[in-house]
């Protein structure tokens, strides 16, 4: 049973490891030319992005639950309760990938200098954004991140 819980803890990290954070740039973003757009964020809601159900985790329980099952009375009774034992595992190794990799969110509703509104879904950051802030969007390989815009200083005078 201790091996069971090994098994489903170590899937349940492997896939909390991703992110959509706005502070975490991919390795693959970086070094490269982003497009960036002015904006002011007209309203911040909560959301949740739900969880990944890749089957990893249903895979990973219904192997530690067949194994585990499997071990219990003689060698009828054994496979009786190892398919149980799989079944099992994979329904609660399915909901434990489900939920290790949800993530707290933020919709942001925003407008463009150009009139446009946009909508934008991301993790929760290190910034909280309210209404009437401004930011910018930056967009780099076609996923966009809301960050409060810099400080704009006054170009000197030649």
């Amino acid at each position: 049973m201790k091996h069971s819980l090994l098994v489903l803890s170590l899937v349940a990290a492997l896939s909390a490891c991703t992110t959509t954070s706005p502070d975490v740039i991919q390795k693959g973003d970086a070094q490269r030319l982003s497009q960036v757009q002015d904006g002011t964020v007209l309203s911040v809601r909560p959301v949740v992005v739900e969880g990944n159900q890749s089957g990893v985790g249903a895979a990973a329980g219904g192997v530690v639950g067949g194994v585990a099952g499997s071990t219990v009375g003689g060698h009828r009774e054994g496979a009786v309760v190892g398919v149980l034992g799989a079944v099992a595992g994979a329904v609660v190794g399915n909901a434990v990938e489900r939920m290790s990799t949800r993530e707290e969110a933020v919709e942001i509703l925003l407008q463009l200098r150009n009139g446009e509104r946009r909508a934008i879904v991301q993790a929760k950051g290190n910034e909280n954004l309210v209404a009437g802030d401004p930011v910018i969007l930056v967009t780099t390989g076609g996923k966009t991140r809301v960050t409060r815009a810099p400080a704009v200083q006054a170009a000197p005078k030649s």
